[in-house]
């Protein structure tokens, strides 16, 4: 008899990016409670807390000079400035998770995630293996506008900074594989989770 060799599926690297304040965060909580066994990607930034967040949970919360000596010894996967502060992803934590055959989601900006899809596609590896991207965007600059206004947390100078960038991040959402428009939270939930189950029905090299 013919033994045939089965094709396996994969653990997924998902890199999910948003202009702020188009519920990427919510879709992102929502794809974790969803799916308990996937590996939340927390990431090290050197701006101060916001509100009830915690260290080692939200972020890791590095000084100026903590984020520079990791930069140094090569410990992050990807690094950026994004509005005005450094974030950078630990590479171990995210190839101990893939090694150990988790899926594993970072909230990411357009700028990190360059970086990942370029380290990633570099070589025929683990991590090019797992990737798979998705941009989330508002369903226009006005109903972001609103949204970053109603939230009460930013100035005025900063909503139009914020607003600002997004027309340059939203420029850049052809560099994704898949598009998410969050218009109504709970269809865009619902695409989100279709996008991980579809990849994971994909046949992958063993």
């Amino acid at each position: 008899m013919t033994t045939l060799a089965m094709p396996t599926t994969r653990p997924l690297l998902l890199v999910v990016s948003a202009p702020s304040g188009a519920g990427k965060t919510t879709l992102c909580d929502r794809l974790l409670a969803e799916r308990p066994t996937m590996a939340y990607s927390v990431s090290c930034t050197t701006r101060a807390p916001r509100g009830a967040e915690k260290h080692g949970t939200d972020y890791h919360f590095l000084s100026e000079a903590e984020f520079e000596r990791r930069v140094a010894a090569g410990e992050f996967l990807e690094f950026a400035v994004v509005h005005g502060h450094r974030y950078g992803t630990l590479r171990r934590a995210v190839e101990d998770a893939l090694a150990a055959g988790r899926d594993v989601l970072m909230d990411i900006d357009v700028q990190g995630a360059a970086q990942i899809r370029r380290a990633a596609f570099a070589v025929n590896g683990p991590l090019r293996r797992a990737y798979v991207d998705v941009f989330i965007t508002p369903p226009s600059l006005e109903a972001l506008e609103e949204r970053l206004r109603n939230r009460g947390e930013d100035s005025p100078e900063t909503i139009a900074r914020r607003l600002q960038n997004a027309r340059g991040e939203m420029a850049r959402a052809g560099e994704y594989q898949y598009l998410v428009i969050n218009d109504r939270l709970d269809d865009a939930t619902r695409e989100l989770s279709a996008i991980v189950t579809a990849e994971h029905c994909r046949i992958c090299p063993a």
